[in-house]
């Protein structure tokens, strides 16, 4: 089996794909723009060969690495990055090399469109809050109107919170349209709740190998636009109620043979026509694994190694580690360059030293979105997951 990984340098944990594909006999075919010096030891052994593109940007750079590595090897059977950022280019190269194992560039639009995703989830029979795609300022009025402040509006392909706001007034509203941006934009009516992902490693079939839920930060948004501290945690055990709408919207939206991040609002405020307190409101799909380092803490979590789990479903199309039953839970705490925080690293480790199985500065990339260093550690229950959290980011005075 032929495999073309797509920037498998980074984030840096993503040479464990390839080293469990490699493991599981795949001839792994890497395409990047660093240097193969570079490349950690880990990935250079897994990788049969590395082609380095001066400029991942320019897709005729890679279609023509693509077109090599076809010519020397044969037919190419997988193309894939894990990578919310190539997901359009992996499946134009799909498409223009007839690679039939992932989506093509007709079904990743239904991926990447937030307002596309809605008609997804009405299929899945996951209630959504109301959304407006911007056209004019007047049609953008009359959405208001009907669902009243606050609204959010975010580009309608988008990564993250990036370039994300919160409308609560008549003088945002009118700052908003005085700059909008060239992009395309949605506006979409406010819904009170806490953000959970149910995270899943999918079959051919659409069916789960291997299932997580990941309790996140009420809003990424505030996160990025204020400079506030991430924080979050991964749990082994998915409530029913969320496994079975991630289930179904899975389904919904065709995500087969894939690595998928599914975003839901968990009502903390009834709200008229989505549900009652506590109930899971789609929020939005991501066809790529959770962000940062979020799939070492699954295997933190689960005792589990979700690298290999996906690697079987390359090559086998099925599940074949066991299932784990243990009751564990995974933190990240990070932290702020420009904060002073009351605590100092040496009395974290002093503190948590035999819990924490990471400690890093964060690649600058990530600044906006995360912060500059992380902190992930085992905990034995939400309670201590919190607490940890509380620990770390604790302020100066």
């Amino acid at each position: 089996m032929n495999f073309i990984f797509i920037s498998p340098q980074f984030p840096r944990i993503y040479w464990s794909f390839c080293e469990r594909l490699h493991r599981n006999g795949v001839n792994v075919l890497g395409i990047g723009d660093s240097p193969y010096d570079e490349l950690a030891e880990g990935l250079k052994s897994s990788l049969t060969e590395y082609y380095k593109v001066d400029n991942m940007e320019d897709y005729s750079q890679v279609f023509r690495a693509v077109a090599f590595f076809s010519f020397k090897y044969g037919k190419i059977d997988w193309l894939e990055s894990n990578n919310e950022y190539w997901l359009e280019q992996d499946a134009r190269l799909r498409t223009d090399f007839h690679i039939t194992t992932g989506v093509n560039t007709d079904e990743v639009a239904c991926f990447k469109s937030k307002s596309g995703m809605k008609a997804y989830y009405a299929k899945a029979g996951v209630p959504t809050a109301r959304c407006h795609k911007i056209t004019t300022k007047e049609a953008a009025r009359a959405f208001l109107d009907e669902v009243g402040y606050p609204v959010i509006v975010k580009p309608d392909n988008g990564v993250g919170a990036t370039a994300t706001y919160r409308l609560d007034s008549d003088s945002d509203f009118e700052a908003f349209f005085a700059d909008l941006p060239h992009a395309a934009y949605v506006m979409e009516e406010f819904v009170t709740g806490d953000i959970f992902s149910y995270d899943a490693i999918t079959d051919s079939r659409c069916d789960p190998l291997f299932e997580s839920m990941t309790a996140w930060p009420p809003s990424i948004m505030d996160i990025v636009n204020e400079k506030l501290d991430l924080a979050y945690y991964v749990v082994d055990q998915v409530p029913e109620s969320l496994r079975k709408l991630g289930r179904a919207t899975a389904k919904a939206f065709g995500a087969r043979s894939r690595f998928i991040h599914l975003e839901f609002f968990r009502l903390t405020k009834a709200k008229k026509g989505l549900g009652e307190v506590g109930d899971f409101v789609g929020l939005e799909v991501n066809m790529r694994p959770a962000g940062s380092y979020t799939p070492d803490m699954m295997n933190y979590a689960h005792s589990i190694d979700v690298y290999q789990i996906w690697a079987d479903m390359v090559t086998a199309d099925k599940r074949l580690l066991p299932e784990s039953h243990d009751d564990h839970y995974c933190v990240t705490a990070d932290r702020r360059d420009c904060y002073r925080y009351r605590h100092s690293h040496e009395e974290v480790m002093a503190k948590y030293g035999d819990k924490i199985v990471l400690y890093e500065r964060l690649p600058a990339l990530w600044e906006e979105q995360m912060g500059n260093v992380t902190y992930m550690a085992h905990a034995a229950g939400e309670e201590a997951a919190k607490e940890f959290i509380r620990f770390v980011q604790e302020r100066a005075e």
